[in-house]
This record gives C-alpha cells, structure tokens and sequence, in this order.
C-alpha cells in the first residue's frame, strides 16, 4: 500500500496554559515533555492524532499546549484497516499523521503565545518515526 487517502477534517485545541509563576527567565534551562496519542473513529472512518507538549523547568510545566487533528480516511483504505473487533493502522502512516499534527500544534503555539515573551520558545522538530515503532491496533 503505497498512498492512502486522507483529509484533514478538524483541527482542536484541546488544551492551552501559560503558568507565568512557574517560569522563571533567570533560569535557562528548560526541557519539553513530548506526548503523542492516537484515537479511531469507525463509524466515521476517521482517525485522531493527539499532541500534547509541556515546556518544563525543573520538572514544572511553564507552557502547556495539547492540539489534535482529525482525519477522514477514503473508504477504500479504511476498508483495509477494518476488521470485525479492531482498527490497525501502519506505523509508517501513522507517523505521517503525528508529523501534520506536530507541525499544526507549532502554529498553534506561535499564534497562541505571539507578542508574549513566551513566543521565544518554538516547538522544535521532533522525530515521530522514533516515536512510533509498531502499527497501531485500536479497539472498536
């Protein structure tokens, strides 16, 4: 299976903090909590990717961003993922997916966080594909 036929259908928002209290510009270290989820849809034939980054220091969120996308699968691939109790998805599509909403939950962050001192701190590129290692089998 070479392509498979998607949409982009939906793009959410689902979580956005700034905790001023919790970031300190004397410091400047920071780390980025990554966190990626997957959800399917079977009536609809859709698929969920969910982002969620934390922007910490010293282990304590400073800037909380969580964006999904919703995706519409063309039937005649949905059908090849399918079966009677579960939805499995190729890793290598998948990463594809994640890969849209990383990009998506970038801009979501830069316009979230735009004319703030926030606005510094840019969602860096992340290699899914690492982060993705099998298919994905999905209950129904």
């Amino acid at each position: 299976m070479d392509k498979i036929g998607f949409n982009l259908n939906k793009i959410n928002t689902q979580q956005f903090a700034i905790i001023e209290d919790s970031y300190s510009s004397e410091k400047d270290d920071f780390t980025i909590e990554t966190n990626l989820g997957f959800g399917v849809d079977s009536k609809n034939a859709a698929i969920i990717s969910l982002v969620k980054i934390q922007f910490e220091q010293e282990n304590i969120p400073f800037l909380i961003i969580e964006v999904s996308c919703e995706f519409d699968i063309s039937p005649e691939f949905w059908k090849e993922f399918d079966n009677e109790d579960n939805v499995r998805m190729p890793k290598g599509f998948m990463a594809h997916l994640a890969m849209i909403t990383v990009g998506t939950t970038r801009g979501v962050l830069h316009a979230k966080t735009e004319n703030t001192k926030f606005n510094e701190f840019i969602l860096p590129t992340l290699n899914v594909t690492e982060m993705i290692t099998e298919d994905g089998e999905f209950k129904k």
